[in-house]
């Protein structure tokens, strides 16, 4: 078997482990930065109109791996006791494409001078499509492959985020609804229930530098529970660089810096532990955000790092 042949190979059985472990919701290293996507009650909690975005492309070099780009915008309302948000996901993995387009709403209880809890609720649609015949199967009208085409999936999820200046923790399920894939009486897979949480906190170890220890756990059924564990070291409030660690997975290298305290850029590059190391390069992810401010424009504010 030629290299060409071997790397579709891996590719293929990697697809359909992603589906058969039931892992279908798309990773991120940069996790701490999409907090929105996967917990509704993070709207509204930068007390800003904030803009993120996150392109993942992963296991350069096997065709059909994983690529995602990710949209969120959320801001409060209603002098910061309510959040609204909205969450647009591009995800394609082999011959599967899907299109997640969610809202998201809000409410923020005081519960101390310096921490809030805020009860989330998410709703929207999952655009699906499977061009599994692009495949090109030996045996033709195999009532087993099959194409879907534009299947829209409406789900809803819940989320609560406790958080204050320092640190933060959350809990969600950001889709309810388990979706059978079918065409005709044949069905292919099954939308599994994602159980996330999410947690972190900034440690001023001095005038100069902060350590901000993260991590973020996922349960679904029929697959492992999933851990990603992350540290990272702010410098002057401006750099930041760090590394996480996703159990069995990946060894991840991490940097951030502000350009302004509003404005944010990051990178991350996973390293595959797996045995598909031989045959991939690694995984790159950007992230792009801004937090627009309307109140107070002339007070100095400090980068938010969650």
């Amino acid at each position: 078997m030629n290299r060409t042949k071997l790397t579709f190979f891996i590719g293929l059985i990697s697809l359909w482990s992603f589906h058969l472990l039931a892992q279908q919701d798309p990773m991120y290293t940069q996790y701490m930065y999409n907090t929105l996507s996967v917990n509704p009650g993070y709207a509204g909690s930068r007390g800003a109109l904030s803009l993120n975005g996150l392109f993942r492309t992963q296991w350069i070099g096997i065709n059909g791996a994983p690529q995602t780009q990710t949209l969120t915008v959320h801001s409060p309302v209603y002098n910061e006791n309510m959040g609204l948000g909205l969450s647009v996901i591009n995800d394609k993995v082999g011959p599967i494409h899907q299109t997640m387009l969610f809202a998201d709403y809000a409410y923020h209880i005081q519960t101390t001078p310096n921490a809030k809890l805020s009860l989330g609720l998410k709703a929207g649609v999952n655009i699906y499509q499977a061009d599994l015949l692009a495949l090109n199967p030996n045996q033709s009208n195999d009532p087993a492959i099959y194409n879907i085409s534009n299947r829209l999936l409406p789900n809803i999820g819940v989320g609560a985020y406790y958080y204050s200046d320092k640190g933060y923790i959350g809990l969600s399920a950001p889709k309810l609804l388990e979706h059978d894939l079918k065409s005709g009486e044949i069905s292919a897979s099954k939308e599994r229930r994602h159980y996330f949480l999410i947690g972190g906190y900034v440690f001023e170890l001095n005038e100069y530098l902060k350590f901000k220890p993260s991590f973020l756990m996922k349960a679904v059924s029929g697959a492992p529970l999933s851990i990603d564990l992350s540290g990272n070291f702010f410098i002057n409030d401006k750099f930041g660089v760090g590394a996480a660690y996703r159990f069995g997975d990946s060894f991840s290298a991490l940097l951030q810096y502000y350009v302004t305290p509003q404005f944010r850029v990051g990178y991350a590059y996973d390293y595959t532990l797996t045995d598909l190391q031989n045959y991939n390069s690694g995984s790159h992810e950007i992230m792009l955000g801004y937090d627009f401010y309307f109140i107070d424009t002339n007070r100095i504010r400090s980068p938010r790092f969650f």
